[in-house]
């Protein structure tokens, strides 16, 4: 399967040693009425990307906040489902996510031949995504839904065998997340030891709070940092973390 537009731009990040922010949305959370201010945002702030995605979808919302949020922005918004029913054809891609940290079948495959019709018929942009639960100190709704023990924090090691197995498996990206509310964000050094070896572009997520641990994930080599919980409860912080990514790609020129 081919790649497109979002692909070939997080692709450059990944050649350029360069990041970008994201800012992830739960339908469930936010109303369509706020999608408007919230584009208005990300626009001023230079936001890179939209990740829109729940684990539960209870409000059945998501297509009209995209569509709100289009209304008002260029800038892409990429699905990052909880179950086969996220999927839209109003998006501009979707993290076709495989749980490659776990060990249930469900979320390795099963829910992928579900979805594989809607998929198909919905001519978004693929990215097979190698999505790596990391523990981030706290039980989180993504653990729990994914019935699935996370990588301990410590054990870079496997992280980075994760990946290797992913990238040779021909996903896209990798994507490692501590979680929604976690109380620990995955470790700098799991991040650069992930990141340095291996070809994909790197997503990293989970209890990310402060520009500061979004400057410290850019420098340790994440493509693409996303924020979500923080900016629930503030979103004003987004103007301040995503000029973080840019203070880091500006040391990486001057480095």
């Amino acid at each position: 399967m081919s790649t497109g537009k979002v692909y070939k731009g997080l692709s450059q990040l990944k050649k350029q040693g360069k990041s970008g922010f994201a800012v992830l949305v739960d339908p469930d959370k936010v109303s369509p009425a706020e999608m408007q201010y919230l584009a208005e945002l990300c626009n001023d702030a230079g936001v890179d990307y939209l990740l829109m995605g729940g684990s539960l979808l209870m409000a059945h919302q998501l297509e009209v906040c995209i569509q709100r949020f289009k209304a008002e922005s260029d800038i892409p918004v990429i699905l990052f489902p909880g179950s086969p029913a996220q999927v839209t054809p109003y998006a501009d891609a979707l993290l076709y996510l495989s749980l490659i940290s776990g060990r249930n079948p469900e979320l390795l495959i099963g829910q992928h031949v579900a979805s594989a019709p809607m998929v198909k018929a919905s001519g978004l942009e693929v990215i097979s995504t190698g999505y790596m639960i990391i523990d981030g100190g706290t039980a989180t709704t993504v653990s729990y839904m994914s019935n699935s023990a996370p990588i301990p924090a410590n054990k870079a090691d496997i992280a980075l065998c994760t990946a290797w197995a992913g990238e040779m498996q021909g996903k896209h990206i990798i994507y490692m997340d501590a979680g929604s509310g976690a109380r620990t964000p995955i470790s700098e050094e799991m991040i650069h030891k992930v990141s340095s070896h291996i070809s994909l572009p790197l997503f990293t997520g989970g209890g990310i709070q402060t520009p500061e641990k979004v400057f410290a994930n850019c420098k340790a080599g994440a493509n693409v940092v996303v924020v979500g919980n923080a900016i629930e409860r503030d979103p004003m912080l987004i103007r301040e973390l995503a000029q973080a990514t840019k203070e880091a790609a500006s040391s990486v020129n001057k480095d």
